[in-house]
This record gives structure tokens, sequence and C-alpha cells, in this order.
């Protein structure tokens, strides 16, 4: 098994842990981008503001959890997309060629004070689909599987007999696992890749314990054991290995590092997009992007 601890990011009222991309690792099958962020209450009147930002040549896949700090997102698009992200739904945004989104707190939530507890996460789309139409789908009639003591929301891909709805472009797994005292179950292994995350409680896979927020990557095809002794809540996440590069710059995903200056170039030269009902601001480029792949 190979662990990876986050890089955590404060942003004031909440934190974001980046998993990957790491420098020990870049992807874990599609998945190129692992962002666990909450459980956090931000303070009334306030929220969360991710102005619109652009995408390539990737898909961004928003999961909230339920429970205490469940909260809700706004999100926007360049396509015309309004859509308010609330727990059980799954908001899949395919970029493809490239699409510009932003992600804000509703204002309901601000007269409240807004909660926030989830998970962002981006999927590399495979040779020959990376420069597709974009694309966007709310799915709320997610399957729920129970085994073995737990309850798992399959979001995309197929675990235990049940797929999710969800449009996967390539073979992926991703699901919501609620572990209840005492539980155990074996993880699904037909992903060429898989981890783990645990984000709520107490888990251990073969086990050893898994460390609140970090990342463990499964061994490939092994057979092991997810269990926990007084609950937990754990993402499993992976799907098949991609045989071509990927590469990462800012918010551009692409087996090309000259499609990602030109997408830079353009956001730059005004070229994208702008996001209807939110196109007064926007996210310049940073001199310095926190997310990047490594050599």
């Amino acid at each position: 098994m190979q662990i990876i601890t986050p890089v955590t990011h404060d942003l004031g009222q909440f934190q974001v842990r980046r998993a990957l991309p790491a420098r020990e690792r870049t992807m874990v099958g599609p998945f190129i981008f692992v962002d666990q962020f909450g459980p956090a209450e931000l303070d009334i009147g306030t929220g969360m503001d991710v102005r619109p930002h652009p995408h390539i040549n990737l898909a961004t896949v928003t999961w909230l959890f339920a429970g205490d700090h469940a909260g809700a997102i706004d999100h926007r698009d360049s396509l015309g997309t309004f859509a308010t992200i609330r727990p059980g739904q799954v908001n899949l945004m395919t970029a493809g060629r490239g699409i510009v989104h932003s992600e804000r707190s509703p204002e309901q939530e601000r007269a409240n004070g807004p909660r926030l507890y989830g998970m962002q996460t981006w999927l590399a789309l495979p040779d020959g689909r990376e420069e597709i139409d974009p694309a966007f789908e709310a799915v709320n009639n997610l399957p729920v599987v129970e085994a073995g003591g737990a309850s798992a929301t399959v979001i995309m891909g197929e675990l235990w007999g049940a797929r999710a709805p969800t449009t996967t472009h390539a073979h992926t797994i991703y699901a919501d696992i609620v572990l209840n005292s005492s539980s155990s179950l074996p993880v699904e292994i037909s992903a060429d890749e898989r981890a783990v995350m645990l984000v709520g409680g107490e888990a251990s896979v073969d086990g050893q314990p898994l460390g609140l927020y970090a990342l463990t990557v499964l061994e490939p095809g092994k057979v092991m054991t997810l269990a926990s002794g007084r609950g937990g809540r754990v993402m499993l996440l992976g799907g098949e290995a991609f045989a071509s590069k990927r590469h990462v710059w800012w918010n551009f995903v692409s087996s090309s590092r000259d499609r990602i200056m030109q997408a830079r170039d353009d956001w730059q030269a005004g070229r994208f997009p702008l996001v209807p009902g939110d196109a007064e601001e926007y996210i310049p480029i940073p001199a310095e992007p926190m997310t990047v792949s490594y050599p």
C-alpha cells in the first residue's frame, strides 16, 4: 500500500486537503485531482465564492456529504447551466475542449451560516476523448448497496453489482461508504488502480488503520478487507490505469503540454466563453499555480 498525506490549504474559515496530484503519485485510475474540504460552518453572511475559471480535457465531480455539516453549492457554467449541489446528488461537469464555471454558497446558506463538507475530484479524459463537447449532468438516483455492515452510495461506475447512472468516460469506480460498528467487507477488485480515503470516524484495510484524510493506494488485484470497529466514512476511488501521461497545470489537464499552454493563453486573452449570471468576475492566471504535475 502507498500512503499519500494531503497538503492542507487553510482558506480562513475552512480547510481544503489536496491528496492528488502529489510528488509521489499523479493519478489513481482516471482520478488526477482529489480534494477533501470541511467539515466547516462559515460565519453568517459569508460564503464560499469560487469565481469563474476555466477547465479543459477533464471532468469535475462534486460530492457533498450528508450529516450535521451538510451544505449546498450553487454551480453555474458557460453552457448556461445553473444547479444547486446538495448531499446525495453528484454533479459531473465534462470540460472537454473547454468550459468555464463558478461555485458559490447559495443565498439561503449565507443567511444561516454556510456549511461545507465534501469532495471535489477531477478525472482526466481518456485518449481520443479529451476534446469532446463540454457537458453537465446532475444525478440524484444513485444506487445504495448494503454489505458487511456498511452502506455504500455508488457515485460512478459499478460496486457490488450496482451501477450508477452517472456518465463515465473511462472505467471508473467512485463510492461513499459508511461503515457501522463492527463492519467488515471486501474492497472491489475490478479496477486497475484503487485508493481509499477515511473522511470521518475510524477504519482499517487488512488490519492497517487508515489515517484521517490520507489517501491510501491499494495493491492492484489483491482482495483486501475494509473494516471498522466504531464506525467511519470512507471514499473509494479508482479505475483504469492510463497508458499515456497526463499533465496538470492550474485548472488544465491534458496529454499535451502545448494544449495546456494554449488554454492558458486563451484564458488570458478572454477567448473562453462567459458564465451567464456570473460574468462580472473571474480568476486570473496565477503566477505560481498550486496545482501542477511533477516531473
